[in-house]
Formats: C-alpha cells, structure tokens, sequence
C-alpha cells in the first residue's frame, strides 16, 4: 500500500461489477433477445466479458458479424426487455451499501458506460441514490470511458481537481479514464474487468474483495 496523501474529497465509482452485480439480469435480457430473434443463445460466461463498453457494444458482440442485420432490432428488444427486468436480482455487492453510507464526509459519484435510463432505473430501484452528488452517463455526446469526459464533467461540477479524487472500477477502461483525467484510479478484482490486463496498468490501488475496498477508501477519504 502507497503511502497515504491528502484525504480525498471525491470517490468517482464505476456501476456494473463495481458497485452492483447486475450480470445475471444483463445475460438474460442479452438471451431473451437472441431468443425473440430466432438466434442463437449465448453462454452466461460470454455475455458477461461483452460487458463494460456499452449497451450498443454488448448487443453488436452479442448478435454476432453474422447476423448485423438484426443488431437495430436487437437493440430495440433489449431495451424493452432489460427496462423490465434490470432489478430482478441485481443487488449491491455485500456491504457496499453501508460503507458508502459510513463515507458521509466525502462526495460521491456515478461514472458508468451504462445508458442514463438503465442506471437511474436501478439506483432509484434499490434506494440508493441519495447517496451520490452526481450521476454520470453516456449522454449528449458524452463519450464512453475510457474517454475522461464524463469523470471531468463530474470534476467541474462539484468543484473538485482531479488530485483531490479517485475513481474505482473493475475495467481497463476505468483505468485509461482515469490516467487521462489526471486523478488516482482504485481497481477491482471482483467484478467483470480482466484481471490480468487491470493489474498491467498498475492502479494506485488494486483490492480482490469489496470489503477490502472499503477499507481502502475509508482510509483515503475525508470521512
């Protein structure tokens, strides 16, 4: 572990395999799409590593280069299905809850590749979002991460410099976001990132468990 800097003010997280584990519900809206379209099905496994760059990523992989005549109406499909289906069991990771709770003296803050009506969806559902300063998704011509629009955005927005905050993911593009934003990156080993690739980019600080995560963060924080 680095040595300890000045406490930081702002905690920019990463949503799918970083704060909730929504995979099971992704996988099966991905294969309920494939199903209405006379495709065929995909593994739980594949599904999950065509996560982390966007609904329109996760579809465009999931329809296949055999069948992008179909990927509009997939996308279409998708929404509808996964709208309504997207708190059927995803839930928080174990404790994350409370220890967002315990992190009262630091601001906290959504950065997802997520679409904006999934996300909102989802956090309203599980009565979080009193939690977080700001929520950020791909919108308005935002660009995905691991573009650093969206983390910069939430910077200008709660009047943070980027020395003062640190985002948490479990991706390579939360890392690269992270890099070329100018702020420290905090990475997962318990989401849906490669863990061999997040490791090679050598994160400030890399945690296996969420509960060793939040014993990281409480550290750094202002709490």
């Amino acid at each position: 572990m680095k040595k300890k800097d000045d406490p930081v003010q702002l905690l920019l997280f990463d949503f799918d395999g970083t704060l909730i584990d929504s995979k099971v519900d992704i996988a099966t809206s991905v294969n309920a799409t494939l199903k209405t379209l006379g495709l065929s099905q995909r593994t739980p496994e594949e599904i999950f590593r065509f996560v982390g760059d966007g609904v329109k990523r996760l579809l465009l992989l999931s329809v296949g280069e055999d069948n992008l005549e179909q990927y509009d109406m997939a996308l279409q499909i998708f929404r509808e299905s996964y709208l309504r289906h997207c708190l059927d069991t995803t839930r928080m990771y174990p404790q994350i809850r409370q220890g967002l709770r315990a992190l009262n003296g630091t601001y906290k803050a959504i950065v997802t590749n997520k679409p904006r009506d999934y996300t909102l969806r989802i956090v309203e559902g599980l009565g979080v979002s009193h939690l977080f300063a700001a929520i950020e998704s791909p919108e308005n011509g935002v660009e995905l991460k691991p573009d650093p629009g969206m983390l910069l955005k939430v910077l200008n927005q709660l009047n943070i410099q980027p020395h003062q905050a640190l985002m948490i993911g479990d991706s390579t593009n939360d890392i690269h976001a992270a890099h070329a934003a100018g702020m420290k990156v905090c990475a997962v080993g318990y989401g849906y990132g490669n863990v061999e690739k997040v490791k090679a980019l050598d994160p400030n600080f890399y945690c296996e468990t969420p509960q060793e995560l939040l014993r990281v963060l409480s550290r750094l924080s202002c709490s």
